[in-house]
């Protein structure tokens, strides 16, 4: 359902809109102030089973329609506009642009053979990170195509344009196939020492370069908004280039070098803007670029809220009923982990005793979910990271004081928690008021004071915890490799 909308804007409009796995979100959003003067949402589907993850990129399109209808009258006023969209995902489109099939999402782990096999061929984990900033994950693009190409060669033949899913409908409001450098440098088959197409790579999975998308650099439009039936956008509104959810999430902070984001979700996810090329031959940061002309080293780890969650449930606690966790260890991996690389690993439960309680083992778990959190973390900012600089707390999570706490208490570091709401639209709109004003994206966003909100200040650093939780780590590596 629409909220209702606020009072006119000021000056002129920009659209950003997140479309995510689960549903489309638009923001129609006061380009000098950032003021939002209406939001939209509607839903589209998942499907799939084992491993596959599938959605129609016509739900996609159809979703972002009813969104932006749900802004109300104001958005037949938008100036610029820009979309956003998850990561990774392959859509295969014909010679006439319709999909050949539904496209794979970043979730879709059916290509994990795939990229064992690439990984092997193409030099090992180490040359690929030199080359492309990352050792692919099944998420990656590339990976898909090559097991489209296997297991389902007469989609791969008949497949006249491969598109990522914000260029997908980038491409549906321009009726230009374009995207960004921060989306493509998921895809693995973009060189970032060279930041062209990787021709080799490309050659070695059967992709003619033809087939994709022309990268355009931050700063330009794409095209303008074209007359179609039933969408409400003015024809001729600008159009931004548009980027990753990631990448969007860091516009919409207005990130500076050094400034790390813990974003706290069903998964934890954690980066920084780096003015350095990022290449981790271990595959824990992923090297991506961002929406600019930096970089934005990213690690993820599986079990984050979701995982936390479960565990009160299973203790019929309040997620918040929390207690001092004494000697009890919690390793939370509930399915599998990703940092540390446990893909197997099973929750284990460490140091209970008869006097320990439910609301111990609860905080216990808060504590092992950070530590993975801190540990990817320390991999993205490296080895000299600014101590002085707070976490920005975003997502889900960020609202609960059971994990600003815990963050506060083993990190030893600041915490600010940004008021700003829906940082990949709002991301979105900075690029295109950016577009539009003809201002850096990251600077709009800083003047629209988006980061902005409470200061949580340090404390002493729990280092007991922390040596405790490692110490069960590193004893249970072996149980824990094998589930």
């Amino acid at each position: 359902m629409a909220a209702a909308p606020l009072p006119a804007p000021d000056g002129p409009l920009v659209v950003g809109v997140d479309s995510s796995t689960q549903g489309t979100k638009v923001l129609l959003v006061d380009a000098p102030t950032g003021r939002v003067v209406a939001r939209g949402l509607a839903p589209h589907t998942v499907h799939g089973r084992d491993g596959g993850r599938e959605s129609e990129p016509e739900e996609w399109w159809q979703a972002l329609v009813e969104a932006l209808h749900r802004c109300g009258p104001w958005v037949r006023q938008t100036a610029a506009v820009s979309v956003a969209a998850q990561q990774h995902g392959l859509v295969t489109l014909d010679a006439r642009g319709r999909p050949v099939r539904p496209a794979l999402l970043w979730n879709d782990v059916r290509s994990a053979p795939q990229r064992d096999r690439l990984v092997r061929e193409l030099g090992g984990a180490r040359a690929w990170a030199e080359r492309v900033g990352s050792v692919p994950a099944p998420a990656f693009t590339v990976t898909k195509w090559a097991w489209l190409r296997e297991r389902e060669p007469h989609a791969a033949r008949d497949t006249a344009a491969v598109r990522l899913p914000h260029d997908y409908l980038t491409e549906r409001l321009t009726g230009r196939g374009t995207t960004d450098r921060g989306d493509v440098s998921g895809t693995g088959w973009w060189n970032a020492g060279t930041e062209s197409y990787d021709e080799e790579i490309l050659r070695h999975v059967g992709l003619p370069t033809e087939l994709l998308p022309h990268v355009v650099r931050h700063g330009e439009a794409v095209g303008t908004v074209r007359g179609l039936p039933g969408q409400p956008l003015p024809e001729g509104a600008l159009v931004a280039v548009g980027t990753g959810d990631n990448m969007a999430a860091a516009l919409g902070l207005g990130l500076r070098p050094g400034s790390p984001v813990l974003s706290l979700g069903t998964s934890g996810t954690v980066y920084a803007v780096s003015a350095d090329r990022p290449a981790d031959a271990t595959g824990v940061v992923a090297g991506f670029a961002d929406a600019r002309d930096a970089w934005l080293p990213l690690a993820c780890t599986l079990n984050c809220t979701l995982a936390v969650d479960r565990v009160a449930a299973l203790l019929g606690r309040d997620r918040e009923a929390v207690e001092p966790a004494g000697p009890v260890v919690v390793l939370p991996y509930l399915d599998g982990e990703r940092t540390p690389d446990l893909p197997f690993a099973s929750g284990l439960l460490h140091g209970l005793r008869s006097t320990t309680t439910a609301g111990q083992v609860l905080q216990a778990a808060y504590d092992g979910a950070v530590f993975s959190l801190l540990t990817a973390l320390g991999r993205v900012c490296g080895p000299d990271p600014d101590p002085d600089a707070p976490l920005l707390l975003i997502g889900g999570g960020a609202q609960g004081a059971g994990w600003r706490e815990t963050v506060r208490r083993l990190s030893g570091r600041a915490v600010r928690v940004p008021r700003a709401r829906d940082l990949v639209a709002l991301g979105a709109a900075a690029q295109a008021a950016g577009l539009l004003l003809g201002e850096d994206p990251a600077a709009v966003a800083r003047r629209w004071g988006t980061a902005d909100g409470p200061l949580h200040e340090p404390v002493a650093r729990d280092d007991g915890t922390l040596e405790r939780i490692a110490a069960v780590l590193s004893g249970a590596d072996g149980l824990l490799r094998h589930g």
